[in-house]
């Protein structure tokens, strides 16, 4: 297959290429804005692959797109590129609106387009799997319930409403054009390559720098935490052997109190790097509680039972499993995230394409 994703230098799109081009003999083009969460470094492993292409270009650019796509003439597109930092969403919602709503109807009109003319065969064969995520079903307040694909909609962060508003738009384009479309919703990835603004990196590389590991509010809100490589190999499963029109939830069957991600990062440390920094007696005297952030959802978990079911897909990472990974790429991988913080990995293009360049 030839495989169109959108937003695959972020952390989920990176890990799905990655997985596509050393486990598959599907061939991949990559669109992405590169924000600041675009970081081609993701990617260097399979970058000069010649079945993966790269083109920078914005998502809501339409005619670009639609260019794109008559070039390359992909089965599939996957639409991972999102806005998707809810702290960000609450201090800046515009660029939200516009990526996560706009970018998306605008991609799912260059879409359509490009469907529509394809041969009767390849265009039954098409899919539009768009990526979403479980906050736009809001939270759950009892402590057995889950989150299913039936679950109404009730986001609470500009972040999380967006997202619901570019899933209504893909249900939408199904059920008033035709197109051949595939939701699926995630709970918490986690794993290499993860922004450093996110929980897990940022509480690695604060302990590692003794610098504060800031918990919000009392710490007790619960996430069902999902390896980012177990989420790439779901996708693949879903954009290959589901059902058009039917959405996906998928999760990692972890459920875990922030709080206590936080101190089980702290005992991965105390054994993986024992040499604390100056003046630290224990990473987890670096604990601070701070301030809950607005409209903090309480408890996320999926009910994850229909993709096994119907798809046959498990996650193969326990928590332990996952995070003592996550925590040793990390501490091997220092300088990758020393670019990150520093700002120094947006200067580098690995492997980019100009597109003028591509159709001239």
């Amino acid at each position: 297959m030839r495989i169109f994703i959108t937003g695959g230098a972020g952390f989920i799109g990176s890990a799905l290429i990655r997985h596509l081009i050393s486990a598959t003999e599907h061939e991949v083009l990559n669109l992405d804005k590169l924000t600041y969460a675009g970081n081609l470094e993701s990617l260097t492993c399979i970058a000069t692959d010649t079945r993966y292409e790269f083109v920078q270009a914005d998502i809501a650019d339409q005619a670009t797109v639609s260019a794109v796509l008559k070039r390359f003439q992909p089965h599939a597109i996957m639409h991972l590129a999102a806005e998707s930092h809810v702290d960000r969403s609450i201090d800046g919602p515009a660029q939200f609106i516009q990526t996560n709503i706009v970018g998306t109807y605008a991609l799912l009109e260059a879409t359509r387009a490009y469907w529509l003319s394809l041969p009767d065969d390849e265009r039954a064969a098409f899919r539009f799997h768009h990526i979403s995520t479980d906050e736009v079903y809001g939270d759950l307040h009892g402590i057995d319930d889950l989150f299913t694909e039936s679950t109404p909609y009730a986001p609470s962060s500009p972040y999380s409403a967006s997202k619901a508003a570019s899933d209504h738009l893909v249900r939408a384009w199904q059920r008033t054009y035709g197109l051949p479309v595939l939701i699926t919703n995630c709970s918490n990835n986690y794993g290499p390559y993860h922004f450093p603004e996110k929980l897990i990196p940022l509480v690695i590389l604060n302990a590692l720098a003794g610098k504060p590991l800031p918990v919000y509010g009392n710490g007790l809100q619960v996430r069902d935490w999902l390896f980012v490589e177990d989420h790439a190999r779901a996708l693949l499963k879903v954009v290959t052997e589901g059902t058009v029109g039917e959405t996906f939830n998928i999760g990692g069957h972890n459920e875990q109190k922030n709080i206590d991600v936080v101190r089980s990062i702290c005992a991965l440390l105390e054994e993986l790097a024992p040499n604390r920094p100056q003046g630290v007696e224990h990473y987890a005297d670096l604990i601070t509680f701070v301030q809950d952030r607005p409209g903090h959802d309480l408890r996320y978990a999926i009910d994850a039972s229909k993709i096994e079911r119907e798809l046959g897909w498990v996650p193969e990472e326990t928590f332990a499993s996952g995070l003592r990974k996550t925590v040793q790429w990390y501490l091997d991988n220092l300088e990758w995230c020393q670019r990150v913080q520093d700002g120094s990995y947006q200067g580098q293009r690995l492997g980019t394409n100009n597109f003028k360049d591509l159709i001239a």
